[in-house]
């Protein structure tokens, strides 16, 4: 696979690199190593100072990095600058909370025979993180603000269609005062993920990507008995009930369909609406949806971008086809343009039925799937019918219906009357086949700690837990 930057607005290529040696892997695996152990000999403190020291230079530093990300893999500028924002804030939030998360958690010593029982949270090693192009700053700062916090380093495999961002995230850290190789990027195939997990030196990896891509990463790490945090993706439902504000949801919907130019895991998919409100959401829907601006990413007019491959607008282009011939209706767009660079139009598809892909399949770009349910029942099944579970929307005003529906959908997150995305201060993950583990809060950090019992008694004869095995 081409390790190189292909601006998606013009399909030109302008920057390629060589994938790295093996033994430029071992030297890199051989200095995060040695990096971690050098920041077991750092306190909080140290660590927190540098990491507030990182959010000063992605602060000072937003709009190059944001044009860099926007060249890379084609989000709006807007979007860009946004998430360098976002990316300041975590190392700010991780900077200030840590001492809290990793501070020591005391037990009932009595009721286990000691003078003293505690749980002490400390760091496992060097983690691979194997991240992927569609939010390149923000994917990765989600993992290393923590796990470098909590005394961790890492070794970031970063999608092959942004090299210049993962090589500025290493240079980042080290600017910001982490020493040498705490954070260290390897520009590499995919096919290098074995050997670098099944290094001993390092400790646990943690992906976000697709399901091929986790369930290799986890068969790996299975093998190496090392831990393993997987975001796989997800077809998040985006429920609308009769009680909900209408226009605000279709407003809402937009936004939560087309952020990222629709490349996001927890972007809404599956719009579910109730046949008493039908009608007029999906007109509110496809009217928004049609009205967004496609084009240039840097123009700050700009709704939508382009798509950040060739390959994936083409498979999203196939999938609305597919529908299309099986008696799907278009409300708007549809329609794969012609020219340079890979744009596709805001598309709301309805009249969806299982023969289709985009039932059961994730689709990865402005395209949102309508469907008319008649019950509450009939809703959450449809929201819970697919093997995905990263993140769920509904809308509805009646408080019984919010309760039902924040223990009735199957995902990772719920968001009533809102939204679905991610914030340090709660923690981010999937079920079923959109993975396991967590992201941020404290949560996130703990994933990647030793999470160590430690038992405390008198020292004197005849003391000590009893008699009772395991």
């Amino acid at each position: 696979m081409t390790i190189a930057t292909t601006n998606p607005a013009t399909g030109q290529v302008l920057k390629t690199y060589g994938a790295m040696s093996d033994e430029q892997i071992d030297d890199a695996i051989e200095r995060t190593d040695l990096a971690y152990r050098q920041l077991l000999g750092t306190t909080v403190a140290q660590r927190g100072g540098w990491l507030t020291a990182t959010a000063d230079l992605l602060e000072a530093e937003r709009d190059d990095i944001a044009r860099l990300m926007t060249t890379e893999m084609g989000k709006t500028l807007a979007a860009s600058k946004a998430e360098v924002t976002k990316c300041a804030a975590a190392c700010r939030f991780y900077a200030r909370r840590a001492a809290e998360f990793l501070a020591d958690v005391p037990a009932d010593a009595e009721a286990v025979s000691a003078t003293r029982a505690f749980v002490r949270y400390q760091p496992i090693g060097p983690v691979l993180a194997v991240m992927p192009w569609n939010f390149p700053l923000w994917q990765v700062m989600r993992f290393a603000a923590p796990a470098l916090m909590a005394g961790n380093t890492g070794l970031l495999k970063h999608a092959s269609n942004v090299p210049q961002t993962a090589l500025l995230l290493e240079d980042l850290f080290r600017r910001a005062g982490f020493p040498e190789g705490a954070f260290t990027t390897l520009l590499v195939d995919s096919d290098a993920v074995d050997r670098i997990l099944s290094d001993a030196r390092v400790r646990a990896a943690t992906l976000t990507g697709s399901e091929i891509a986790g369930r290799s990463i986890a068969q790996i790490a299975g093998r190496e008995l090392k831990k393993t945090v997987l975001e796989l993706g997800g077809s998040d439902p985006f429920v609308v009930m009769p009680s909900a504000d209408v226009e605000l949801a279709a407003e809402v919907a937009t936004t939560a369909r087309c952020q990222n130019n629709g490349q996001s895991c927890i972007a809404a998919k599956r719009f579910i609406v109730h046949a008493d409100v039908y009608e007029t959401f999906a007109e509110a829907f496809a009217r928004r949806m049609a009205a967004l601006r496609v084009g240039d990413p840097m123009d700050e007019a700009t709704d939508v971008g382009p798509l950040a491959s060739e390959r994936g607008r083409d498979e999203i282009d196939a999938q609305v086809r597919d529908a299309v011939d099986k008696g799907a209706t278009v409300l708007c767009g549809g329609h794969k343009p012609g020219g340079e660079g890979w744009f596709y139009p805001p598309t709301v598809v309805a009249d969806l039925n299982p023969q289709m892909r985009m039932w059961a399949e994730e689709v990865f770009g402005p395209v949102a799937g309508l469907y008319r349910v008649s019950s509450y029942a009939e809703a959450v099944e449809l929201a819970n019918g697919t093997s995905f579970g990263l993140g769920a929307n509904a809308w509805t005003r009646d408080p019984q219906e919010q309760e039902r529906f924040a223990t009735d959908l199957e995902a990772g997150a719920v968001f009533i009357n809102g939204m679905t995305t991610s914030y340090p201060e709660l923690p981010f993950g999937g079920v079923k086949n959109s993975g396991y583990g967590r992201e941020l809060s404290a949560q996130g950090m703990h994933e990647f700690c030793n999470v160590k019992t430690v038992w405390v008694g008198e020292g004197m004869a005849g003391a000590g837990p009893g008699a009772h095995a395991e």
